[in-house]
């Protein structure tokens, strides 16, 4: 059974509006074993294209490589737009060694409300993905039940927007972005907006979706 420890603490500063919420990033962050294109940082995987989405939003020529240079970029962007990471799993135990949410077992979280309460600034929660089974959206379901809080439903169109009550003086929003794996791409083909779109122009693809998706909100 391997451990699957999250290697990064959250990246939040007193000045962050907004979360970005995941739950794990692939086990070779956990141990070290680093591909040539990953960053050692928050979604820092290549494969996981969340880092491409931002780099074409707002063009900034990012690296894609193991150095300090390239984690530097990414924490000046976040604080320069008052971006803060911290996804939700703190650790799980997986029988087979990949990035699948659904492998993930004995799961610990992290207690994200308490971050939201500690830096008052916090506004908004982009969950990296929806409500199926063990994605952050469904966990911090769970972490709100706990604390006898649930999401009020504010939009039901993709990207889905909740929001819950903190306390009488503050309302949090929380946008379910589509999943930046290759796993999604199934769900977004099947959008009556992404066929509509494509059918307009057929060079528009899953990243073009994504990028206009999250152009909103990062």
């Amino acid at each position: 059974m391997f451990h699957h420890k999250h290697p990064y603490q959250p990246f939040i500063n007193s000045d962050s509006t907004k979360l970005i919420v995941g739950t794990l990033p692939p086990p070779r962050f956990s141990t070290g074993e680093l591909l040539e294109k990953d960053v050692d940082f928050c979604y820092g995987s290549y494969y996981n294209s969340l880092w491409l989405f931002i780099d074409e939003i707002h063009n900034l020529n990012l690296r894609y490589d193991n150095s300090n240079e390239a984690i530097n970029q990414r924490k000046a962007f976040l604080i320069k737009n008052n971006i803060g990471v911290c996804d939700i799993v703190e650790s799980a135990e997986r029988e087979k060694i990949d990035a699948s949410d659904l492998g993930m077992k004995n799961i610990k979280l992290r207690n994200v409300l308490k971050y939201i309460k500690d830096y008052s600034k916090i506004d908004t929660l982009l969950f990296t993905g929806g409500n199926s089974k063990n994605g952050p959206e469904y966990f911090f379901r769970k972490h709100l039940k706990t604390h006898n809080l649930k999401l009020e439903v504010v939009s039901n169109e993709v990207p889905r927007i909740h929001q819950f009550e903190l306390d009488e003086k503050r309302t949090i929003k929380t946008v379910s972005l589509t999943s930046g794996s290759g796993a999604a791409n199934i769900s977004i083909s099947r959008l009556p907006l992404y066929k509509q779109l494509k059918a307009k122009n057929p060079k528009f693809n899953t990243f073009d979706f994504r990028v206009m998706q999250y152009r909103e909100f990062l």
